[in-house]
């Protein structure tokens, strides 16, 4: 390998505390921290006391600077990229990123700093008893979006998405109308007010109708046809 590092590293999703020893050792160890927003990661930053050059690097500007960070590897720079929160690539900005260094810098080290992901938090506590599941990001607000849910009423597999707390209530209504059997949805994980709810379309909307002031935060969305 020749020149720098790009550490990709995932930062909690909610709780400061979730940050692995090797993510706070490359937080550290790192030349220059790349940030989907710089006003998030320097809330982290503070809570362990880190002081590191910040620049802001999100899904507008990702392929933008990726030539600037392939400047400072080539440098020799250790350079890490996180998110606003879990882990990059996943619906959060850090692929394309990736993929311009793999592709323009081959010979470039780029390593995972694996840790916090909604994705994998809901699925740990779930029960969810499958050899598989197909995980979509978030689901179109209009186009297309018709079409990926009749997909996944087809779908052999459970379904994971997130959803917005703005576009929660229609997926319950959308899932119930297409005769999605059973619905988990994980709000706010590892936050306060983090909650775990499962059962039918029906089941869940009742929830949500008896305490409608849970209709916030992050939502993490399991279907099972």
């Amino acid at each position: 390998m020749n020149g720098g590092t790009l550490s990709v590293v995932a930062t909690p999703i909610g709780n400061l505390e979730d940050m692995t020893l090797r993510a706070l050792r490359t937080l550290k160890e790192c030349d220059v921290i790349y940030a989907e927003d710089t006003r998030v990661i320097s809330k982290l930053l503070a809570r362990y006391e880190i002081k590191k050059p910040l620049q802001r690097l999100d899904a507008a500007t990702e392929e933008k600077k990726a030539g600037e960070i392939i400047e400072r590897l080539e440098a020799g720079e250790h350079v890490v990229y996180v998110s606003d929160a879990g882990t990059p690539g996943v619906s959060d900005p850090g692929a394309r990123l990736v993929a311009h260094v793999r592709a323009q810098s081959p010979s470039m080290r780029i390593e995972a700093i694996p840790g916090a992901s909604a994705l994998t938090a809901l699925l740990s506590i779930a029960g969810l008893e499958s050899t598989g599941f197909t995980f979509l990001g978030f689901l179109p607000h209009k186009k297309g979006r018709q079409t990926a849910l009749k997909e996944i009423a087809a779908s052999a597999l459970p379904t994971i998405v997130y959803e917005s707390p703005h576009r929660i209530e229609k997926l319950l209504g959308e899932a119930k109308a297409l005769g999605i059997r059973t619905i988990t949805i994980g709000r706010e994980l590892t936050k306060v007010h983090e909650e775990v709810v499962s059962g039918t379309p029906e089941d869940i909307e009742a929830h949500f109708r008896e305490h409608s002031d849970r209709l916030r935060g992050e939502f993490v969305v399991i279907l099972i046809p």
